[in-house]
Protein backbone atom coordinates (compact mmCIF):
# COMPACT_ATOMS: atom_id res chain seq x y z
CA UNK A 1 0.00 0.00 0.00
CA UNK A 2 1.60 2.77 -1.34
CA UNK A 3 -0.76 5.71 -1.02
CA UNK A 4 -1.28 7.46 1.84
CA UNK A 5 -4.48 5.84 4.23
CA UNK A 6 -6.93 7.00 6.21
CA UNK A 7 -9.57 4.93 8.36
CA UNK A 8 -13.48 6.10 9.03
CA UNK A 9 -14.82 4.32 11.82
CA UNK A 10 -18.29 3.79 12.54
CA UNK A 11 -18.73 3.44 16.49
CA UNK A 12 -21.83 5.99 17.23
CA UNK A 13 -24.61 3.10 17.72
CA UNK A 14 -26.44 2.75 20.60
CA UNK A 15 -26.75 -1.05 21.01
CA UNK A 16 -29.92 -1.55 21.74
CA UNK A 17 -29.68 -5.27 22.16
CA UNK A 18 -26.81 -4.93 24.17
CA UNK A 19 -29.45 -4.22 27.38
CA UNK A 20 -26.26 -2.27 28.42
CA UNK A 21 -25.11 1.33 29.95
CA UNK A 22 -21.99 1.12 28.57
CA UNK A 23 -21.87 2.05 25.00
CA UNK A 24 -21.81 -1.64 22.66
CA UNK A 25 -18.17 -0.28 21.29
CA UNK A 26 -17.00 -0.46 24.77
CA UNK A 27 -18.10 -3.96 25.24
CA UNK A 28 -15.15 -6.40 25.87
CA UNK A 29 -13.93 -9.37 23.71
CA UNK A 30 -10.83 -11.12 25.53
CA UNK A 31 -10.55 -8.30 27.67
CA UNK A 32 -10.41 -5.60 25.24
CA UNK A 33 -13.18 -2.92 23.96
CA UNK A 34 -14.66 -3.94 20.39
CA UNK A 35 -13.53 -0.73 19.36
CA UNK A 36 -9.89 -0.93 20.80
CA UNK A 37 -9.67 -4.49 18.49
CA UNK A 38 -10.54 -2.22 15.24
CA UNK A 39 -8.33 0.31 16.30
CA UNK A 40 -5.44 -2.07 17.42
CA UNK A 41 -5.97 -3.62 13.49
CA UNK A 42 -5.66 0.03 11.93
CA UNK A 43 -2.95 0.12 13.77
CA UNK A 44 -0.95 -2.90 12.01
CA UNK A 45 -2.05 -0.99 8.63
CA UNK A 46 0.46 2.10 8.53
CA UNK A 47 -2.52 4.31 8.28
CA UNK A 48 -1.85 7.87 8.26
CA UNK A 49 -5.18 8.88 10.63
CA UNK A 50 -8.23 7.42 11.96
CA UNK A 51 -11.39 9.11 12.30
CA UNK A 52 -14.07 7.41 14.80
CA UNK A 53 -17.46 8.47 13.93
CA UNK A 54 -18.88 8.63 17.86
CA UNK A 55 -22.35 9.11 19.52
CA UNK A 56 -23.90 7.38 21.88
CA UNK A 57 -21.65 7.78 24.80
CA UNK A 58 -19.70 9.58 22.99
CA UNK A 59 -17.74 10.90 25.64
CA UNK A 60 -17.29 7.76 27.23
CA UNK A 61 -15.78 6.57 24.21
CA UNK A 62 -13.36 8.90 23.00
CA UNK A 63 -12.08 8.97 26.48
CA UNK A 64 -11.32 5.49 26.62
CA UNK A 65 -9.95 5.15 23.15
CA UNK A 66 -7.94 8.11 24.03
CA UNK A 67 -6.16 6.59 27.05
CA UNK A 68 -5.86 3.09 25.29
CA UNK A 69 -4.32 4.84 22.14
CA UNK A 70 -1.56 7.11 23.22
CA UNK A 71 1.82 6.61 21.75
CA UNK A 72 0.86 4.98 18.40
CA UNK A 73 2.14 7.19 14.70
CA UNK A 74 -1.07 6.52 14.21
CA UNK A 75 -3.42 10.07 14.43
CA UNK A 76 -6.37 9.50 16.10
CA UNK A 77 -9.47 11.59 15.81
CA UNK A 78 -13.28 11.65 17.05
CA UNK A 79 -15.96 13.62 15.12
CA UNK A 80 -20.23 13.22 16.35
CA UNK A 81 -22.43 12.52 14.88
CA UNK A 82 -25.78 13.93 16.01
CA UNK A 83 -28.45 12.62 15.87
CA UNK A 84 -27.37 9.46 14.03
CA UNK A 85 -29.05 9.36 10.56
CA UNK A 86 -27.27 6.14 8.60
CA UNK A 87 -24.12 4.50 8.04
CA UNK A 88 -23.47 7.24 4.75
CA UNK A 89 -24.41 10.24 7.42
CA UNK A 90 -21.87 9.14 9.94
CA UNK A 91 -19.09 8.81 7.25
CA UNK A 92 -20.01 12.54 5.80
CA UNK A 93 -19.06 13.82 9.61
CA UNK A 94 -15.87 12.09 8.96
CA UNK A 95 -15.08 13.93 5.60
CA UNK A 96 -13.60 17.29 6.81
CA UNK A 97 -10.90 15.33 9.28
CA UNK A 98 -9.99 13.38 6.03
CA UNK A 99 -6.90 14.85 3.95
CA UNK A 100 -8.55 13.99 0.83
CA UNK A 101 -5.93 12.45 -0.92
CA UNK A 102 -4.85 8.59 -1.00
CA UNK A 103 -7.71 5.44 0.04
CA UNK A 104 -9.87 5.78 2.96
CA UNK A 105 -11.02 2.27 4.72
CA UNK A 106 -14.76 2.73 6.23
CA UNK A 107 -14.97 0.16 9.40
CA UNK A 108 -17.05 -0.82 12.28
CA UNK A 109 -16.18 -0.57 15.62
CA UNK A 110 -18.02 -3.44 16.70
CA UNK A 111 -16.92 -5.71 14.14
CA UNK A 112 -13.56 -6.49 15.90
CA UNK A 113 -11.93 -9.62 14.25
CA UNK A 114 -11.17 -8.90 10.85
CA UNK A 115 -7.35 -9.16 10.25
CA UNK A 116 -4.81 -6.74 9.12
CA UNK A 117 -3.95 -8.39 6.12
CA UNK A 118 -7.40 -8.85 5.12
CA UNK A 119 -7.62 -4.91 4.95
CA UNK A 120 -4.15 -4.62 3.03
CA UNK A 121 -5.95 -7.49 0.34
CA UNK A 122 -8.82 -5.37 -0.10
CA UNK A 123 -6.54 -2.03 -0.36
CA UNK A 124 -4.64 -3.75 -3.15
CA UNK A 125 -7.88 -4.58 -4.54
CA UNK A 126 -8.92 -0.95 -5.50
CA UNK A 127 -5.06 -0.30 -6.47
CA UNK A 128 -6.14 3.41 -6.07
CA UNK A 129 -8.75 3.77 -8.42
CA UNK A 130 -11.73 1.57 -7.91
CA UNK A 131 -14.15 0.99 -4.92
CA UNK A 132 -13.38 -2.02 -3.02
CA UNK A 133 -15.63 -4.30 -1.06
CA UNK A 134 -14.89 -6.48 1.62
CA UNK A 135 -17.68 -9.16 1.36
CA UNK A 136 -18.59 -13.14 2.37
CA UNK A 137 -21.36 -15.76 1.26
CA UNK A 138 -23.43 -17.05 3.93
CA UNK A 139 -25.83 -20.00 3.72
CA UNK A 140 -27.92 -17.55 5.63
CA UNK A 141 -27.53 -14.19 4.39
CA UNK A 142 -30.56 -12.70 6.83
CA UNK A 143 -30.24 -9.02 7.74
CA UNK A 144 -27.27 -7.71 5.37
CA UNK A 145 -26.80 -6.10 2.40
CA UNK A 146 -26.89 -8.45 -1.18
CA UNK A 147 -24.00 -8.07 -3.82
CA UNK A 148 -26.03 -7.50 -6.73
CA UNK A 149 -23.95 -7.97 -9.88
CA UNK A 150 -24.80 -7.92 -13.33
CA UNK A 151 -25.00 -10.36 -16.35
CA UNK A 152 -20.70 -9.75 -16.75
CA UNK A 153 -20.71 -10.79 -13.13
CA UNK A 154 -19.28 -6.91 -11.98
CA UNK A 155 -20.84 -5.91 -9.13
CA UNK A 156 -23.38 -3.21 -10.17
CA UNK A 157 -25.03 -2.10 -6.60
CA UNK A 158 -25.78 -3.16 -2.94
CA UNK A 159 -29.13 -3.53 -1.33
CA UNK A 160 -30.80 -3.53 1.79
CA UNK A 161 -32.34 -6.08 3.35
CA UNK A 162 -35.53 -3.94 3.97
CA UNK A 163 -35.37 -3.02 0.67
CA UNK A 164 -34.83 -6.22 -1.50
CA UNK A 165 -37.09 -8.15 -3.41
CA UNK A 166 -37.38 -12.27 -2.95
CA UNK A 167 -35.00 -12.33 -5.48
CA UNK A 168 -32.66 -10.43 -4.11
CA UNK A 169 -33.09 -11.79 -0.52
CA UNK A 170 -32.19 -14.98 -2.19
CA UNK A 171 -28.09 -13.89 -2.65
CA UNK A 172 -26.01 -15.32 -0.62
CA UNK A 173 -22.56 -12.84 -1.26
CA UNK A 174 -22.98 -10.09 1.70
CA UNK A 175 -21.57 -6.89 1.89
CA UNK A 176 -19.41 -6.20 5.07
CA UNK A 177 -19.76 -3.12 6.11
CA UNK A 178 -16.13 -2.64 4.97
CA UNK A 179 -14.95 -0.50 2.26
CA UNK A 180 -12.26 1.32 0.54
CA UNK A 181 -13.02 3.70 -1.46
CA UNK A 182 -10.69 6.77 -3.07
CA UNK A 183 -10.41 9.55 -1.45
CA UNK A 184 -11.16 12.41 -4.34
CA UNK A 185 -15.15 10.47 -4.86
CA UNK A 186 -16.07 9.90 -1.36
CA UNK A 187 -17.04 13.32 -0.76
CA UNK A 188 -18.87 13.83 -3.74
CA UNK A 189 -20.43 10.55 -3.72
CA UNK A 190 -21.55 11.40 0.10
CA UNK A 191 -22.85 14.86 -0.75
CA UNK A 192 -25.72 13.13 -3.64
CA UNK A 193 -26.84 10.37 -0.65
CA UNK A 194 -30.77 10.43 0.04
CA UNK A 195 -32.39 8.49 2.68
CA UNK A 196 -35.06 7.45 -0.35
CA UNK A 197 -35.53 3.77 1.52
CA UNK A 198 -37.47 2.13 4.00
CA UNK A 199 -35.20 2.93 6.84
CA UNK A 200 -35.59 7.01 6.17
CA UNK A 201 -31.93 6.76 6.14
CA UNK A 202 -28.75 7.60 4.26
CA UNK A 203 -27.24 4.66 3.17
CA UNK A 204 -22.87 4.07 2.77
CA UNK A 205 -23.98 1.34 0.18
CA UNK A 206 -25.58 3.96 -2.27
CA UNK A 207 -22.24 5.09 -2.87
CA UNK A 208 -21.99 1.83 -4.79
CA UNK A 209 -24.48 2.31 -7.47
CA UNK A 210 -22.92 6.25 -7.51
CA UNK A 211 -19.81 4.56 -8.75
CA UNK A 212 -21.19 2.38 -11.09
CA UNK A 213 -22.61 5.46 -12.64
CA UNK A 214 -19.93 7.55 -13.07
CA UNK A 215 -17.87 4.64 -14.52
CA UNK A 216 -15.62 4.15 -11.41
CA UNK A 217 -14.86 0.04 -11.18
CA UNK A 218 -16.12 -1.82 -8.48
CA UNK A 219 -14.48 -4.88 -6.91
CA UNK A 220 -15.13 -7.36 -4.33
CA UNK A 221 -12.60 -9.16 -2.45
CA UNK A 222 -14.57 -12.08 -1.41
CA UNK A 223 -12.95 -13.97 1.68
CA UNK A 224 -13.72 -17.59 3.16
CA UNK A 225 -14.18 -16.71 6.91
CA UNK A 226 -16.99 -15.02 7.87
CA UNK A 227 -15.93 -14.45 11.49
CA UNK A 228 -13.79 -11.90 10.00
CA UNK A 229 -17.19 -9.62 9.37
CA UNK A 230 -19.00 -10.67 12.28
CA UNK A 231 -20.78 -7.66 14.08
CA UNK A 232 -21.97 -7.65 17.51
CA UNK A 233 -25.32 -6.68 18.46
CA UNK A 234 -26.38 -8.70 21.40
CA UNK A 235 -25.06 -10.76 24.62
CA UNK A 236 -25.15 -14.15 22.04
CA UNK A 237 -23.18 -12.80 19.90
CA UNK A 238 -20.08 -11.25 21.74
CA UNK A 239 -20.32 -14.84 23.79
CA UNK A 240 -19.93 -16.43 19.95
CA UNK A 241 -17.26 -13.92 18.97
CA UNK A 242 -15.67 -14.70 22.27
CA UNK A 243 -15.52 -18.09 21.93
CA UNK A 244 -14.27 -18.05 17.74
CA UNK A 245 -11.23 -16.22 19.09
CA UNK A 246 -10.50 -17.59 21.99
CA UNK A 247 -10.52 -20.61 19.77
CA UNK A 248 -7.52 -19.32 17.42
CA UNK A 249 -5.64 -18.19 19.81
CA UNK A 250 -5.81 -21.77 21.25
CA UNK A 251 -4.96 -23.08 18.17
CA UNK A 252 -2.08 -21.15 17.57
CA UNK A 253 -0.76 -22.43 20.62
CA UNK A 254 -1.28 -25.70 19.78
CA UNK A 255 0.63 -25.60 16.67
CA UNK A 256 3.17 -24.19 18.36
CA UNK A 257 3.46 -26.74 20.82
CA UNK A 258 1.40 -26.30 23.71
CA UNK A 259 -0.30 -29.16 25.49
CA UNK A 260 -4.25 -27.85 25.64
CA UNK A 261 -6.14 -30.27 27.41
CA UNK A 262 -9.88 -28.92 25.78
CA UNK A 263 -9.11 -25.59 23.56
CA UNK A 264 -12.98 -24.95 23.74
CA UNK A 265 -11.86 -24.21 27.68
CA UNK A 266 -8.78 -21.61 27.50
CA UNK A 267 -8.84 -18.14 27.30
CA UNK A 268 -6.44 -15.29 26.83
CA UNK A 269 -7.36 -11.62 27.60
CA UNK A 270 -5.87 -8.27 27.82
CA UNK A 271 -5.50 -6.77 31.50
CA UNK A 272 -7.85 -3.68 31.50
CA UNK A 273 -6.48 -2.63 34.70
CA UNK A 274 -2.24 -2.63 33.76
CA UNK A 275 -3.08 -2.10 29.60
CA UNK A 276 -1.06 -4.96 28.86
CA UNK A 277 -2.22 -6.71 25.69
CA UNK A 278 -2.68 -10.43 26.30
CA UNK A 279 0.56 -12.36 25.66
CA UNK A 280 1.41 -15.69 26.53
CA UNK A 281 4.38 -17.28 25.62
CA UNK A 282 5.14 -21.10 26.78
CA UNK A 283 8.21 -23.52 26.84
CA UNK A 284 8.20 -27.24 24.99
CA UNK A 285 5.92 -29.60 26.66
CA UNK A 286 3.86 -26.83 28.72
CA UNK A 287 0.90 -28.42 29.69
CA UNK A 288 -2.67 -26.24 30.58
CA UNK A 289 -5.41 -28.24 31.95
CA UNK A 290 -8.78 -26.79 31.24
CA UNK A 291 -10.78 -23.71 32.56
CA UNK A 292 -7.64 -21.65 32.54
CA UNK A 293 -7.63 -17.66 31.99
CA UNK A 294 -4.72 -16.09 31.13
CA UNK A 295 -4.77 -11.87 31.14
CA UNK A 296 -1.95 -9.56 30.07
CA UNK A 297 1.45 -10.95 29.90
CA UNK A 298 2.88 -14.25 31.16
CA UNK A 299 5.57 -16.55 30.36
CA UNK A 300 5.43 -20.31 31.03
CA UNK A 301 8.92 -22.34 30.87
CA UNK A 302 9.56 -25.96 29.68
CA UNK A 303 7.94 -28.73 31.04
CA UNK A 304 5.76 -26.27 33.25
CA UNK A 305 2.14 -27.76 34.16
CA UNK A 306 -1.09 -25.70 34.87
CA UNK A 307 -3.75 -27.38 36.46
CA UNK A 308 -7.20 -27.09 35.96
CA UNK A 309 -9.22 -23.26 36.86
CA UNK A 310 -6.22 -21.55 37.59
CA UNK A 311 -5.85 -17.99 37.00
CA UNK A 312 -2.79 -16.40 35.63
CA UNK A 313 -1.89 -12.41 34.73
CA UNK A 314 1.22 -10.66 34.37
CA UNK A 315 3.36 -13.55 35.79
CA UNK A 316 6.62 -16.19 34.75
CA UNK A 317 6.26 -19.08 35.52
CA UNK A 318 9.51 -20.94 35.69
CA UNK A 319 10.47 -24.74 34.04
CA UNK A 320 9.18 -27.49 35.81
CA UNK A 321 6.88 -25.15 38.39
CA UNK A 322 3.48 -27.12 39.00
CA UNK A 323 0.27 -24.66 39.71
CA UNK A 324 -2.07 -27.22 41.01
CA UNK A 325 -5.95 -26.57 40.62
CA UNK A 326 -7.55 -23.55 41.33
CA UNK A 327 -4.44 -21.14 42.18
CA UNK A 328 -4.93 -17.56 41.93
CA UNK A 329 -2.00 -15.43 40.03
CA UNK A 330 -2.09 -12.28 39.67
CA UNK A 331 1.16 -9.90 39.19
CA UNK A 332 -0.83 -6.55 37.97
CA UNK A 333 1.69 -4.30 37.67
CA UNK A 334 4.36 -5.47 39.79
CA UNK A 335 4.60 -8.97 38.29
CA UNK A 336 4.96 -12.45 39.64
CA UNK A 337 7.66 -14.93 39.70
CA UNK A 338 7.55 -18.73 40.33
CA UNK A 339 11.00 -20.59 40.35
CA UNK A 340 11.65 -23.14 38.80
CA UNK A 341 10.00 -26.61 39.66
CA UNK A 342 7.89 -24.48 42.52
CA UNK A 343 4.84 -26.23 43.24
CA UNK A 344 2.05 -24.11 44.36
CA UNK A 345 -1.53 -24.85 45.13
CA UNK A 346 -4.37 -25.93 45.29
CA UNK A 347 -6.46 -22.77 46.17
CA UNK A 348 -3.48 -20.86 46.60
CA UNK A 349 -2.78 -16.97 46.24
CA UNK A 350 0.44 -15.27 44.47
CA UNK A 351 -0.34 -11.26 44.54
CA UNK A 352 1.66 -8.57 43.06
CA UNK A 353 5.92 -8.87 43.79
CA UNK A 354 5.88 -12.33 44.78
CA UNK A 355 9.02 -13.88 43.94
CA UNK A 356 8.89 -17.66 45.00
CA UNK A 357 12.63 -19.10 43.75
CA UNK A 358 13.69 -22.66 43.05
CA UNK A 359 11.62 -25.46 44.56
CA UNK A 360 9.47 -23.46 46.87
CA UNK A 361 6.18 -24.94 48.01
CA UNK A 362 3.19 -22.70 48.71
CA UNK A 363 0.31 -25.11 49.63
CA UNK A 364 -3.39 -24.80 49.77
CA UNK A 365 -5.08 -21.20 51.29
CA UNK A 366 -1.46 -19.80 50.91
CA UNK A 367 -1.43 -16.14 50.23
CA UNK A 368 2.07 -14.13 49.16
CA UNK A 369 2.10 -10.59 48.50
CA UNK A 370 5.25 -8.46 47.58
CA UNK A 371 7.35 -10.93 49.23
CA UNK A 372 10.34 -13.11 48.35
CA UNK A 373 10.94 -16.34 48.82
CA UNK A 374 14.51 -18.13 48.42
CA UNK A 375 15.40 -21.47 47.35
CA UNK A 376 13.07 -24.63 49.06
CA UNK A 377 11.39 -22.49 51.18
CA UNK A 378 7.92 -23.84 52.24
CA UNK A 379 4.50 -22.69 53.16
CA UNK A 380 2.02 -25.97 52.85
CA UNK A 381 -1.34 -24.27 54.13
CA UNK A 382 -3.51 -21.81 55.72
CA UNK A 383 -0.62 -19.16 55.85
CA UNK A 384 0.29 -15.59 55.07
CA UNK A 385 3.40 -13.99 54.04
CA UNK A 386 2.80 -9.78 53.32
CA UNK A 387 5.93 -8.04 52.65
CA UNK A 388 8.24 -10.61 53.50
CA UNK A 389 11.82 -12.17 53.01
CA UNK A 390 11.81 -15.40 53.37
CA UNK A 391 15.44 -17.36 53.51
CA UNK A 392 16.64 -21.08 51.93
CA UNK A 393 14.91 -23.74 52.66
CA UNK A 394 12.59 -22.08 55.82
CA UNK A 395 9.45 -23.99 56.98
CA UNK A 396 6.34 -22.04 57.40
CA UNK A 397 3.82 -23.38 59.66
CA UNK A 398 0.15 -23.60 59.32
CA UNK A 399 -1.89 -20.53 60.20
CA UNK A 400 0.84 -18.10 60.24
CA UNK A 401 0.47 -14.62 59.42
CA UNK A 402 3.22 -11.51 59.05
CA UNK A 403 1.44 -8.79 60.68
CA UNK A 404 2.57 -6.18 57.97
CA UNK A 405 0.59 -3.13 58.62
CA UNK A 406 0.34 -0.69 61.37
CA UNK A 407 -3.22 0.68 60.17
CA UNK A 408 -0.61 3.42 58.02
CA UNK A 409 2.23 1.98 56.77
CA UNK A 410 3.59 -1.49 55.83
CA UNK A 411 6.39 -2.58 56.98
CA UNK A 412 9.00 -5.80 56.37
CA UNK A 413 9.49 -9.40 57.99
CA UNK A 414 12.57 -10.96 57.34
CA UNK A 415 12.92 -14.59 58.01
CA UNK A 416 16.38 -15.96 57.69
CA UNK A 417 17.76 -19.51 55.85
CA UNK A 418 16.67 -22.55 58.11
CA UNK A 419 14.44 -21.37 60.24
CA UNK A 420 11.17 -23.15 61.48
CA UNK A 421 7.93 -21.37 62.02
CA UNK A 422 5.52 -23.00 64.33
CA UNK A 423 2.02 -22.95 63.30
CA UNK A 424 -0.21 -20.47 64.30
CA UNK A 425 1.97 -17.75 64.40
CA UNK A 426 1.99 -13.90 64.63
CA UNK A 427 5.30 -12.14 63.04
CA UNK A 428 4.49 -8.78 63.77
CA UNK A 429 6.78 -6.50 61.33
CA UNK A 430 9.12 -4.80 61.47
CA UNK A 431 10.74 -8.15 62.79
CA UNK A 432 13.72 -10.45 61.58
CA UNK A 433 14.25 -14.16 62.83
CA UNK A 434 17.71 -14.91 63.01
CA UNK A 435 18.72 -17.76 60.53
CA UNK A 436 18.36 -21.09 61.88
CA UNK A 437 15.75 -20.33 64.74
CA UNK A 438 12.94 -21.72 65.75
CA UNK A 439 9.51 -19.76 66.86
CA UNK A 440 7.37 -22.59 68.71
CA UNK A 441 3.29 -22.66 67.77
CA UNK A 442 0.96 -20.27 68.76
CA UNK A 443 3.48 -17.46 69.42
CA UNK A 444 3.29 -13.92 68.84
CA UNK A 445 6.86 -12.33 67.66
CA UNK A 446 7.18 -8.72 68.13
CA UNK A 447 11.33 -8.23 68.71
CA UNK A 448 13.88 -9.60 66.20
CA UNK A 449 15.64 -12.81 67.51
CA UNK A 450 19.33 -14.64 67.83
CA UNK A 451 20.34 -17.10 65.10
CA UNK A 452 19.63 -20.50 67.00
CA UNK A 453 17.10 -19.48 69.54
CA UNK A 454 14.09 -20.96 70.14
CA UNK A 455 11.51 -18.14 70.75
CA UNK A 456 8.16 -18.81 72.42
CA UNK A 457 5.95 -15.91 73.35
CA UNK A 458 2.37 -17.22 74.42
CA UNK A 459 0.14 -17.01 77.13
CA UNK A 460 0.55 -19.81 80.23
CA UNK A 461 -1.27 -22.98 79.79
CA UNK A 462 -3.77 -23.27 82.46
CA UNK A 463 -5.99 -26.72 83.40
CA UNK A 464 -8.99 -25.69 85.82
CA UNK A 465 -10.03 -28.80 87.26
CA UNK A 466 -13.45 -26.95 88.88
CA UNK A 467 -14.91 -25.61 85.80
CA UNK A 468 -18.44 -26.67 84.96
CA UNK A 469 -19.45 -26.44 81.25
CA UNK A 470 -22.61 -24.42 80.83
CA UNK A 471 -26.13 -25.66 80.20
CA UNK A 472 -28.58 -24.01 77.54
CA UNK A 473 -30.87 -21.86 79.09
CA UNK A 474 -35.15 -23.14 78.42
CA UNK A 475 -36.61 -20.61 75.78
CA UNK A 476 -38.96 -18.74 77.42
Amino acid sequence: MTAPLDLVIMAAGKGTRMKSRLPKVLQRLAGRPLLGHVLSTAAQLDARSAVVVTGHGADQVETAMAAACQGGSMALKFVRQEPQLGTGHAVQQAVPALAGDGMVIVLSGDVPLTQADTLRALVDAADGQRLALLTVRLPDPTGYGRIVRGEDGTVQRIVEQKDANDAQRAIQEIYSGIMAVPARHLAGWLARLTNDNAQGEYYLTDVVAMAVADGVPVVAHCIADPVQVAGVNSPLQLAELERAHQGAQARTLMEQGVRLADPARFDLRDDPRTGRAARLACGQDVEIDVGCIFSGHVEIGEGARIGAYCSIANATIAAGAVLHPYTHVDGEKAGVSVGEGALVGPFARLRPGAQLGREVHIGNFVEVKNSVLADGAKANHLAYLGDATVGERVNYGAGSITANYDGVNKHRTVIEADVHIGSNCVLVAPVTIGAGGTVGGGSTVTKSTEPGVLTVSRGRQVSITSWKRPVKLPKS
